[in-house]
C-alpha cells in the first residue's frame, strides 16, 4: 500500500473523515435513486460545452459564425447561447438622439458624445446651433466643419455612446434614420456616418475580422455601393443646402455589400458621425434627428428573431450543437439553459439589482418555466468569505449550477469547498463569458465544461448538469476525460448514502499532461456553518507517472461524512481542471438531497 505526501489546507481530517490509501476496486453496488438507473449511467459519453457565449445581440464584437467557427476549431461539441436577456429584447434601448449638447437624455439613460480627429486637418470645428436645424426637430443640431490639410486630409468625428451599450444590439430587425443638411460637400469632402459590426472568421477570400460599414454623402448624383474587403461604403446623393432624411436600412445595404455574409448576425457599435475632407479641401454638414427603429422586440419576439438568425448557420455547421440559453441579467447574473425561454419582466430603467432576495424569485420564476440555473462570476459582488455565508444561508440562491471556473479561481475553489463541507449541493461548472469569437484559446478565461450525458440533446445535458456528472478544464493545458465512480457507476455530483465503513472510489484523470499531478481532495461534511468558514480538506498530489492509464483508486473512510473531488494541476503548479465531488454520507443531511443526486449503496 503506497504513501503519498499529504498537504493539508487546514490540517489532517478528523478521524471520523477517515483517509486515503491506494487498493483495489472492492466497493458494494450503487444504484441511484433519481431518474436514471445504473445501466444508464454507465452509457454516458463526455460532452464538451462552451457555455457562456455572447453574440451579436449582445453588446460585444462577437458573432454566432465566428463563435461557430472556433467550438469547430477546437472540438467543442456544443455552444450554449447566453445572450443578455434585455439586451435580445432591446429594453429601454436607445430610440432617439436629439443632439441637444454634449449628453443628453432619454428618460434617465445618457447618450454621450466625444471629439476624435482622425488624420491631417488644419482646422475642424464641432459645435451645437440651434440654427439651422431639422424643421421636425427643436431646438438644435450638430454642425460638423472641417478644412483637410496635407498629406491626406482627414475627418473631424464625433463619437456616440450609450449608458451600458444600450443602443448596440443585433441590427436583424434595425433601420436608422438620420436629418442632414449638406452645407459644402464634393468628390472630396463628404459627411460619414460609420459603424462597426460583427467579428466574422476568413470567408469568400476576405480574412478574419469585424465589418465595418459606412455611409457617406457628398457630391454623388446616385445611390452606390463598394466594398473593400471588411469596409463596405454606401454613397447616398443629397442636395446642398436642403435637409435630407437618410433611412438606412442596415440588413439589406449588409447583404448587399457582402451577399454570403448572414446579414443579420451582426451587431451595431462605435458609431460615429464625421466631416471628411481631402487635402486642401473644405467641407461642412448639419445633422438632427437620430432614430433607432427596432420592429421585433416587444414581448418574446426578440427571442423568435435570434433562433432565425441561429437557423441561417444550421447547414454551414452542422457538426457543432448549439442551443438558445439566456444570461439574465438585471439581478445577479444568472444563466439559464433549458425550460421555455420565456423572458422575465424587466424593469424600468434597466438597472441591476444585486439583492440576494431578487435573485431567488428570479431562480424562482425561471425553474417554474423549466431548465437550470446557473449563478454566474458569484465574486463579482462579494468576497469569497460573504459568498460562503450566502452560500450556507440561503441555499446558493436556488441555484442549480456556479461559475467555479472563472477569474480568482483559487477563491472560488475555496467557496466550493467550504459549500461542499455543508451539503450545499451545486454543480461547479467553467466559463469563458466571450464576447469576441475570435480565439478561444487565447483568452484570459477560456473554461469549457464536459458532463456525461447519453447525447448532445438539450434534455440529457440539462440532466447531467442537474445531476452534478460534470467537470470544467482549460482546453489549452488538459483535454482528458475525467470521472469518479464507484463499483463501475458513475457518482460524479452524486451523494452516496452508505453505513459501510470503507468505500472504494475510482478516480479517472486520462491522458495527463508530463509533469502534471492527479490532486485528490478529500473534505469532512460536518455541517459547520458560517462558525468555522473554513475547507476541512486535505490533498493528496499523485504524479501523472504513477497514473499512466488514467486511473488512480482509494479507499475512503466515510465516518460520519466525507466529500472528494480531484483537480488537474499542470506542471508550474496552475489548476487546469476540476471535477465536481461526490459525498460519501451515512444519512441524509438536514436539508435532505436533491433526487437526481441520490445514490444509495
Amino acid at each position: 500500500m503506497a504513501d503519498y505526501p499529504t498537504v493539508s489546507r487546514r490540517g489532517a481530517l478528523s478521524a471520523a473523515a477517515g483517509g486515503l490509501a491506494a487498493v483495489g476496486l472492492g466497493a458494494a453496488g450503487v444504484t441511484s435513486a433519481g431518474p436514471a438507473d445504473a445501466r444508464a449511467r454507465r452509457r454516458l459519453r463526455p460532452i464538451s460545452m462552451a457555455m457562456h457565449i455572447h453574440a451579436s445581440f449582445s453588446e460585444g464584437v462577437g458573432s454566432y459564425e465566428g463563435h461557430l467557427q472556433q467550438a469547430r476549431e477546437h472540438d467543442v461539441d456544443v455552444i450554449w447561447w447566453t445572450d443578455h436577456d434585455f439586451r435580445v429584447a432591446a429594453h429601454d434601448y436607445r430610440e432617439d438622439v436629439h443632439f441637444t449638447g454634449v449628453q443628453e437624455l432619454e428618460g434617465e439613460l445618457t447618450w454621450t458624445w466625444a471629439r476624435r480627429d482622425e488624420g491631417t486637418l488644419s482646422a475642424s470645428t464641432v459645435e451645437f446651433v440651434t440654427d439651422p436645424r431639422s424643421p421636425e426637430d427643436p431646438p438644435s443640431a450638430l454642425r460638423l466643419a472641417a478644412t483637410g490639410a496635407a498629406p491626406t486630409g482627414g475627418t473631424a468625428w464625433y463619437a456616440g455612446t450609450a449608458w451600458n451599450f444600450t443602443y448596440g444590439t443585433c441590427i436583424a430587425d434595425t433601420t436608422l434614420k438620420l436629418d442632414v443638411l449638406p452645407e459644402l460637400v464634393g468628390p472630396a469632402a463628404a459627411f460619414i456616418l460609420h459603424i462597426d459590426l460583427s467579428h466574422h472568421p476568413a470567408r469568400a477570400g476576405r480574412p478574419a475580422g469585424t465589418y465595418r460599414l459606412r455611409y457617406r454623402v457628398g457630391g454623388m448624383a446616385e445611390r452606390r455601393v463598394t466594398a473593400a474587403g471588411l469596409v463596405g461604403t454606401v454613397d447616398l446623393p443629397a442636395g446642398a443646402g436642403e435637409w435630407a432624411t437618410l433611412r438606412l436600412n442596415l440588413v439589406a445595404d449588409v447583404h448587399e455589400l457582402w451577399p454570403d455574409l448572414v446579414a443579420e448576425d451582426n451587431a451595431l457599435r462605435n458609431l460615429r458621425v464625421g466631416m471628411s475632407v481631402g487635402a486642401g479641401e473644405q467641407g461642412s454638414v448639419v445633422v438632427d434627428r437620430l432614430r433607432f427603429r427596432r420592429t421585433r422586440r416587444d414581448g418574446q419576439e426578440g427571442e423568435r428573431l435570434r433562433e432565425e438568425v441561429l437557423r441561417r448557420y444550421r447547414e454551414e455547421y452542422p457538426d457543432v450543437t448549439h442551443y438558445p440559453a439566456y444570461e439574465v441579467s438585471l439581478v445577479r447574473h444568472l444563466n439559464w439553459y433549458g425550460g421555455d425561454q420565456t423572458l422575465p419582466a424587466f424593469p424600468s430603467p434597466p438597472y441591476r439589482d444585486n439583492d440576494p432576495a431578487l435573485t431567488r424569485s428570479m431562480v424562482d420564476f425561471l425553474h417554474a418555466h423549466g431548465g437550470i440555473v446557473c449563478w454566474n462570476h458569484p465574486l463579482d459582488v462579494e468576497t469569497r468569505e460573504s459568498l460562503a455565508t450566502l452560500m450556507i444561508e440561503q441555499d446558493n440562491l436556488g441555484a442549480d449550477l456556479v461559475e467555479i471556473g472563472r477569474d480568482r479561481l483559487e477563491d472560488l475553489l475555496w467557496v466550493f469547498d467550504v459549500a461542499a463541507r455543508n451539503a450545499v449541493f451545486f454543480t461547479a461548472v467553467g466559463a469563458s463569458d466571450d464576447h469576441d469569437g475570435r480565439r478561444w484559446l487565447q483568452e484570459p478565461e477560456r473554461w469549457i465544461t464536459y458532463a456525461w450525458a447519453r447525447s448532445t440533446s438539450r434534455d440529457a445535458l440539462v440532466r447531467a448538469l442537474r445531476a452534478g456528472r460534470a467537470w470544467f478544464t482549460d482546453p489549452a493545458a488538459y483535454r482528458g476525460t475525467m470521472a469518479i465512480k464507484v463499483a463501475g457507476g458513475s457518482v460524479m455530483g452524486g451523494v452516496v448514502l452508505t453505513r459501510s465503513r470503507r468505500v472504494t472510489v475510482d478516480l479517472r484523470a486520462a491522458d495527463l499532461p508530463v509533469g502534471a499531478a492527479l490532486e485528490i481532495i478529500t473534505g469532512a461534511v460536518d455541517l459547520a456553518g458560517t462558525a468555522d468558514l473554513t475547507p476541512a480538506t486535505t490533498s493528496v498530489f499523485v504524479p501523472a507517472a504513477e497514473v499512466p492509464d488514467g486511473r488512480h483508486r482509494v479507499r475512503i473512510k466515510p465516518g460520519s461524512g466525507v466529500y472528494v473531488r480531484t483537480q488537474v494541476r499542470a506542471a508550474d503548479g496552475s489548476v487546469v481542471a476540476v471535477t465536481n465531488p461526490v459525498w460519501l454520507l451515512p444519512a441524509e443531511p438536514p436539508g435532505g438531497v436533491p433526487r437526481w443526486r441520490s445514490i444509495t449503496a
